[in-house]
């Protein structure tokens, strides 16, 4: 049952604490409480003091009624960037907002959120003295423990809890142990993705196309639990349906937030969005992914048990969650998003990283992560393309306690409990901090010798700032104290070696792009090889 209480609405009040005008339902901070906290970001993009809004945030609606049909607007009838820019207008232009976020009835217990919808204000998110991200990893509901062992997985887990640094003091040496076999095991999964692309090429259905999406899928789960654990891979150790078995287990986490799976919309709405899908659905394959996952981490789970830092059937179960959530799901979403910007590129913008990358790996035999730190379009346009499409487009976290939230132009009381969200596509695409913020920039973050703000070191490092999607900023560090990815750094170092690669082997190509919800399916028409790799130029 969804419980409403008028006392939660927000509202607009002065950055000097000075009383706000609010309706009698609802008592503003006045000088004697104490001091809620100030979220404010220093900038040169806007630099100047938010002022208090004219316009009141959006209201909830009826309940049941209104979560119900802001949920159909969210996935059918307008679409999550419309669905949020359509409030944002109603409101007078406000970024602060309060809305009901799906999944709504009947999974979600209570869909109100407090809305930050710009990178001002988003950034409060990041903040974990001020925000509690207990549970809320998937947003307003939590998926049932059976899926996960019987363990909240690290994800879910706030940093005050204790559980937190020691599991991610686990996550954290584990990505650092293996850091040496990321690219020697990309290079492997990329070579098996395209060598059944340009298969697709000369054989696909219809002639002349390969998606990029299904080899992706299957080939990055080899990778991820290569490059983590070593040994076989999944799809030797428990065959080819492997991949199948992590999606069909994703999918059972994630399906309320789902959309685009099934047609037509009403049977989706019915099926995916109204009741969780009972864990007994995968209880089989997870017991199976499970039982890889003990063979091949079982030194991890030694020295972790030897340690006496958490239990090794805790651990064993987190890093399943690890490996497949966060690492594999990351990538299945990331690369697409990241094929596609490179396909809209275009040969111009091919022709000037086949150069860079050729100068810059010479005759390897295998591309280094040392090579890819000259690189410098290379890097931009990974970082360009998590800007845009940030792997996770949201966040949330509830108020630790009483604050004010700054927009651009506003600022905004919180109360304690108070659940906020972000969506990040919008932060990260502010007008307000990145020119052009919603164009696909592939130099953007090249640094211009004597480029001052407008290309120089100082401004690279502002707009990093920004570049949000570890839940964290790009130039932070991940942290036992700290929510940022532990993996934030392999995901990066796997969007620059899949640049580097395909225009190593590549002199340009072509591809159709249609925009899913999730990830956009991605299908090669055409693939120029490389004269210089010996390939000749022929087109597969």
């Amino acid at each position: 049952m969804c419980i409403y209480r008028a006392s939660l609405q927000l509202y607009p009040t002065h950055l000097n604490t000075k009383r706000c005008s609010a309706p009698s339902f609802r008592r503003p901070w006045r000088r004697s409480d104490p001091a809620p906290a100030t979220i404010s970001i220093s900038s040169r993009s806007y630099h100047h003091q938010a002022s208090p809004s004219t316009k009141s945030p959006e209201a909830t609606g009826v309940p049941f009624l209104s979560p119900l049909r802001d949920r159909l607007d969210y996935f059918y009838f307008q679409g999550a960037e419309q669905f949020f820019r359509s409030r944002i207008a109603r409101a007078g232009g406000a970024t602060v907002l309060r809305l009901n976020m799906p999944p709504g009835p009947f999974i979600s217990g209570d869909p109100r959120v407090v809305a930050l919808l710009d990178a001002r204000s988003f950034r409060a998110l990041l903040d974990d003295s001020l925000v509690d991200k207990s549970g809320t990893l998937d947003g307003t509901d939590v998926p049932s423990l059976r899926l996960f062992g019987g363990h909240l997985p690290l994800a879910f887990l706030d940093t005050a809890d204790p559980r937190h640094a020691k599991l991610k003091r686990v996550a954290l040496r584990l990505a650092a142990s293996r850091a040496r076999h990321v690219a020697p095991a990309f290079a492997s999964a990329f070579a098996a993705t395209f060598a059944a692309v340009e298969a697709g090429l000369e054989a696909g259905t219809p002639p002349g196309t390969a998606e990029f999406n299904k080899h992706n899928a299957r080939h990055m789960l080899d990778f991820t639990c290569a490059a983590l654990f070593g040994g076989a891979p999944p799809s030797k150790a428990i065959g080819g349906g492997a991949a199948g078995m992590a999606i069909k287990w994703l999918a059972l986490q994630i399906h309320p937030l789902a959309s685009g799976a099934i047609k037509p919309w009403p049977v989706e709405e019915l099926l995916l969005h109204t009741f969780r899908l009972p864990p007994f659905l995968v209880r089989r394959d997870y017991a199976q992914l499970t039982a890889y996952f003990a063979a091949v981490a079982a030194a991890v789970l030694d020295d972790a048990e030897n340690s006496g830092d958490v239990t090794r059937d805790e651990l064993l179960h987190n890093l399943v969650f690890l490996a497949i959530f966060n690492a594999y799901g990351g990538f299945k979403i990331f690369l697409p998003h990241l094929v596609k910007w490179l396909a809209r590129g275009g040969a111009e913008l091919h022709a000037r990283l086949a150069a860079e990358v050729r100068a810059a790996a010479g005759d390897q035999a295998i591309m280094t992560l040392a090579a890819v730190e000259n690189m410098p379009l290379v890097k931009s346009v990974v970082w360009e393309a998590l800007r845009m499409n940030p792997p996770v487009e949201f966040q949330y976290g509830r108020a630790r306690r009483d604050m004010v939230v700054e927009s651009h132009d506003a600022a905004y009381e919180v109360r304690k409990g108070e659940m906020l969200f972000g969506w990040q596509p919008l932060a990260t695409r502010d007008e307000r901090v990145f020119r052009r913020g919603g164009e696909f920039v592939a130099d953007r973050f090249v640094v211009v010798a004597g480029g001052g703000e407008d290309g120089g070191e100082e401004e690279q490092r502002r707009m990093l700032e920004h570049v949000v999607w570890s839940n964290g900023p790009e130039n932070g560090e991940a942290a036992e104290g700290n929510k940022q990815c532990p993996g934030k750094d392999m995901v990066v170092a796997v969007g620059r070696l899949m640049v580097a690669e395909l225009f190593r082997r590549y002199d340009t190509f072509a591809a159709t792009v249609e925009e899913n919800p999730l990830e956009p399916v991605v299908t090669f028409t055409s693939l120029t090889k490389a004269a210089a790799a010996g390939h000749g130029n022929s087109e597969a």
